[in-house]
């Protein structure tokens, strides 16, 4: 029997090579290049035919564009992040860490969808009696909904032409398979045309398809990167296991706002989402401590109180330490830099230590006046006030920049019961919000004296 001709794909892009190199030759991505075995010819053909039709051109002026209807999954949150609902002919891809929630949100969805329209559940991973015992674990009514228990792409595609569902659930596509292929389950190339298939199945038909994507070590989702590209919206779950809190994000929407954030308790009834994450994010403490500053974040269209806790320590070592979780830790050492520079505080022989409360992940530079004066509040060790909320970004020269839809930020805070806010001059409003008290500022310097009167 002859050997089996091999070339070797890139897990990055998908791009074939010949022979093995450290670097692929498209994407430029180091050590990505895995050896697989050849596919038959026959997609040329395909795209040959395809190319012997010509497509029409139209005028962008002659399109009446139109909303995409949505359909709610009974689920708020989740309805949140994607923006509203699912849409037809729409193509979710979720991501998340093994055990952290996935299947268990998209059965609780399904099972709330499957009372008004036709929804299908394709388990690749687990029996139909395993997905039963979770559904009545969960103590869900699975009465409309169907089970399909097949990872073969073929007989997936056919039974969608004939039972016409509304709403999908491919769960997972890694497992998925096709015949045409003859690489294993998994392999680049099967996740590439697999998924490639099931989308082009979804704008066909207008089915709701919704994709689980295995993740790497590194949080990243398995398979080519081109998976992002093929589908419409592309949501992370993030949380630790050992939390009863998940976070759901969005990273692309072309239906709705990109890092949308929805929040989740895990119970012994499965995924409930949370009405006021605020209180998740932010420490009870019994007397005011030092080292604490409340932050008024934006994820997506919804601002968040999050606190954010410094501990500034003497070093004992030649070396200090900069630590932070939930925050940038290269901009951590920038920001300290700035409060020597401009602000004549110095901690170049301290140990610092920075923390988002909760578990939540701060990418915007809007917390930079919050960790700074945090960070102040530790190293004196003097408490700031427990109704104060701050937010505003710090740039190099010291100057405190505005961040964006700071009357939103403003509102939620005094909606929870803060009475005072810092801010960046810019983000002032112009007619009072209530009794609260907003302090606006342009300098890092001037911030961290109205932090001392309001400490006083």
């Amino acid at each position: 029997m002859a050997k089996a001709k091999t070339v070797f794909s890139c897990t990055e892009c998908g791009a074939q090579a010949p022979r093995w190199q450290g670097q692929c030759p498209q994407c430029k991505a180091w050590n990505t290049l895995v050896e697989t075995v050849a596919e038959a010819g026959g997609g040329g053909s395909r795209f040959a035919a395809l190319a012997g039709s010509t497509a029409q051109l139209q005028t962008l002026a002659d399109l009446e564009p139109r909303e995409e209807p949505r359909t709610p999954t009974g689920i708020d949150e989740f309805d949140r992040v994607l923006g509203g609902g699912l849409v037809a002919g729409g193509v979710v891809l979720i991501g998340g860490d093994p055990g952290i929630g996935k299947s268990t949100l998209l059965l609780q969805a399904l099972s709330v969808l499957a009372a008004r329209h036709k929804a299908i559940y394709v388990s690749g991973e687990e029996s139909g009696e395993q997905v039963a015992l979770r559904a009545q674990r969960l103590q869900l009514d699975p009465a409309g909904l169907q089970l399909l228990a097949e990872i073969n792409l073929e007989r997936i595609l056919a039974m969608l032409r004939d039972e016409r569902p509304r709403i999908v659930v491919i769960d997972s596509i890694q497992t998925v398979y096709s015949e045409v292929l003859q690489s294993a389950p998994g392999s680049v190339a099967q996740v590439r045309e697999c998924a490639a298939q099931l989308t082009r199945h979804a704008k066909q038909s207008g089915t709701c398809m919704i994709m689980v994507g295995h993740v790497t070590k590194d949080g990243t989702l398995a398979g080519p990167r081109v998976l992002e590209h093929m589908v419409d919206t592309v949501l992370y779950f993030e949380g630790d296991t050992h939390s009863s809190f998940r976070l759901v994000r969005a990273f692309k929407n072309r239906f709705g706002a990109v890092n949308e954030l929805g929040v989740f308790a895990m119970t012994e009834r499965g995924l409930r989402g949370v009405s006021n994450p605020s209180a998740l994010f932010l420490s009870q403490h019994s007397q005011q401590v030092s080292g604490s500053c409340v932050l008024v974040t934006q994820e997506g269209t919804r601002p968040l109180l999050v606190e954010i806790q410094a501990l500034v320590d003497g070093a004992h070592s030649p070396n200090p330490r900069r630590l932070s979780v939930g925050l940038e830790q290269n901009r951590l050492a920038m920001l300290l830099a700035v409060l020597h520079r401009h602000a004549g505080v110095v901690c170049f022989d301290q140990d610092v230590f920075v923390n988002a409360v909760g578990g939540v992940k701060i990418a915007e530079p809007a917390a930079d006046l919050a960790v700074l004066l945090a960070i102040v509040s530790s190293l004196r060790n003097r408490p700031l006030p427990r109704e104060l909320v701050v937010f505003g970004e710090v740039g190099l020269a010291g100057e405190i920049r505005p961040a964006p839809r700071g009357q939103e930020r403003l509102r939620e805070a005094a909606k929870l019961g803060f009475t005072a806010a810092i801010i960046p001059k810019a983000n002032a409003p112009r007619q009072p919000l209530g009794d609260m008290r907003v302090i606006a500022v342009d300098r890092i310097e001037e911030a961290i004296d109205r932090a001392r009167e309001l400490e006083g």
